[in-house]
């Protein structure tokens, strides 16, 4: 079950279409889905959760928590909203397309895709655009 939280004034519209996705995409790596958290804050509240538990003491856009088990994916992707707009504005992207990576690179590290070596980051950009495809909104 993939679940939203906010701990800001901010709210994803259709809350339904992006879990459907996120649910595809777990699918389309042959895992098993199981408890995903999001929790959508600020960069103070991300940065506290940097310092508690990793020992950093960075601004981030997402922070996640794997507690996965085997095949199926468990966890908790904390997501700072301030990052991601100046992220998208930096990359000149739109807001919704950089909201989309991030949202799906949390579920893509549970998957065993890594982002530490310029190999594994490359693998993990062309993952994120490869699921960011899979997202379709239904025109009526």
């Amino acid at each position: 079950m993939i679940s939203f939280n906010y701990e800001i004034d901010f709210k994803l519209e259709n809350e339904e279409l992006y879990s459907g996705w996120i649910s595809k995409v777990i699918s389309s790596e042959m895992k098993k889905e199981g408890e995903i958290n999001y929790i959508f804050c600020d960069d103070d509240y991300l940065v506290e959760i940097n310092q508690q538990y990793l020992d950093h003491d960075t601004l981030t856009d997402i922070i996640s928590f794997d507690y996965s088990i085997g095949n199926e994916l468990h966890g908790d992707v904390f997501i700072s909203i301030e990052r991601v707009r100046e992220n998208a504005v930096h990359f000149n992207v739109d807001f919704d397309d950089e909201l989309k990576r991030v949202l799906i690179h949390g579920v893509l590290h549970y998957c065993g895709y890594k982002d530490k070596s310029e190999d594994d980051e490359k693998l993990m950009r062309q993952k994120e655009e490869e699921k960011m495809k899979m997202f379709h909104v239904k025109h009526n």
